[in-house]
């Protein structure tokens, strides 16, 4: 099991496991986040805050989101639900707007409310949601956790300049197999890479 400091004091963030990008008939399916969906699960109880986002938009809080991409994901949109395969029975659900889960949310206030000082991050996308908020939560004052092996995205090098990124003064980085369980990171042969990340900066690899 995987121990960190106080847990008590440490949320999960599981951000955006939408069907939307795990689902293969999606144009924005992400085909490596089918393999964290196990290690997210195993995660989820060993955390008492859990902190699920969604991210939907509208034409009026889209901002720049709407320049990058093809579509919107509005809410009425069938896609935009969160997948069924994580248990979020104990958890509470925010949606977001952007890629930082703290612009115009109550996440902040939220986690202070809870007491909670360290953040764990999951979830996708790696570069562009995951690293905002990791970034966003360490300008905050926050301790930020970033599990290489619970976070995907659409190519290896976008993940991997994140993990390296992070790791050098925003970061803690996971990068060791939850329950000995095997790892999607090490059979994409992201193994050697990982572990590099022991010596980068002050963001030590766990």
């Amino acid at each position: 099991m995987l121990l960190l400091n106080n847990q008590k004091n440490t949320a999960l963030l599981v951000i955006d496991m939408q069907k939307y990008f795990l689902d293969p008939a999606s144009h924005a399916y992400i085909s490596s986040a089918t393999a964290i969906i196990p290690r997210i699960q195993k995660l989820i109880p060993q955390f008492e805050t859990v902190i699920f986002t969604r991210h939907l938009n509208t034409k009026e809080n889209a901002k720049n989101m709407s320049t990058w991409w093809r579509e919107l994901l509005t809410k009425n949109n069938p896609l935009s639900e969160l997948i069924p395969e994580l248990d979020q029975s104990k958890a509470l659900i925010m949606e977001k707007a952007q890629y930082d889960a703290f612009y115009e949310t109550d996440l902040e206030k939220l986690l202070h409310t809870k007491g909670i000082t360290q953040i764990y991050v999951t979830g996708v996308t790696t570069h562009l949601c995951c690293e905002t908020t990791a970034r966003a939560a360490f300008t905050r004052g926050f301790k930020v956790f970033f599990d290489a092996y619970a976070t995907a995205t659409y190519q290896e090098k976008y993940h991997q300049a994140t993990l390296t990124n992070l790791a050098h003064g925003f970061a803690t980085i996971v990068n060791r197999p939850l329950l000995n369980s095997p790892s999607p990171l090490v059979e994409r042969g992201l193994g050697p890479a990982l572990r590099s990340l022991k010596s980068v900066g002050g963001g030590e690899a766990l």
